[in-house]
């Protein structure tokens, strides 16, 4: 399996949360914009940007309420809002596999390159965390950017990392709210996605995440 396959992979199980609405068509194949609420451990809901394909949609009969188990890759696009260039997010759907008993419904796998200087910070309560945005590969010299975040030991090992190095991590994918000021008299309720890192290593000390252990399940990406 080649590198590429192997430095985004994504396993999601959760309910769809809103209606499908078309996105974009390629080679005659339509794909569709929806959400998926995924529960987390602690019992709260992140709620995640997806792109499914029609024939996906069609052949498991998929409407809001319907669960569904998910493999794919998390990928990043611009979209032109105001003038202004927006980086969007969203896990876009390869395939759907069985469900079963799922210990932790929201997986993530990345290899990729810092692209710019992470930011360390800590919280008034003393909690350290880093921002890092990763560059990951992808075909047709594409890279989708990834924004991560850290905590504790990991904030304190990346902030040490430069533009360029290469670093491989598994976590979730999580959606946080945030307030936005746009004027002294508005503001505005917003949503980011980011990986919230669980697992974080420079490179050249990993040789490959074992992704069904990491999941707890077996299952291989079909080919682009």
């Amino acid at each position: 399996m080649s590198e590429e396959k192997n430095s985004n992979k994504v396993f999601i199980k959760g309910k769809i949360a809103k209606e499908a609405t078309f996105s974009h068509e390629i080679f005659g194949e339509g794909f569709y914009e929806t959400a998926v609420n995924v529960q987390r451990l602690s019992g709260k809901d992140d709620v995640l940007p997806i792109t499914i394909s029609e024939r996906l949609i069609e052949s498991h009969n998929l409407g809001v309420g319907s669960e569904i188990c998910a493999v794919g890759q998390f990928r990043s696009y611009n979209k032109l809002e105001n003038g202004k260039s927006k980086l969007m997010l969203t896990v876009f759907i390869k395939d759907l596999i069985p469900g079963g008993e799922i210990q932790n419904p929201n997986n993530i796998v990345l290899s990729g390159y810092i692209c710019k200087p992470p930011i360390y910070r800590t919280t008034p309560f003393c909690r350290e965390i880093a921002d890092v945005l990763i560059a990951v590969n992808r075909a047709y010299n594409k890279s989708d950017y990834i924004p991560c975040i850290a905590w504790g030991r990991n904030a304190r090992f990346v902030k040490n990392l430069g533009v360029g190095e290469k670093i491989a991590l598994s976590g979730r994918i999580q959606s946080r709210e945030y307030t936005k000021k746009l004027s002294e008299t508005e503001s505005k309720v917003m949503t980011a996605y980011e990986v919230s890192i669980s697992k974080l290593a420079a490179f050249e000390n990993v040789d490959s995440f074992d992704l069904e252990a990491e999941f707890g399940i077996n299952y291989d990406l079909k080919a682009e």
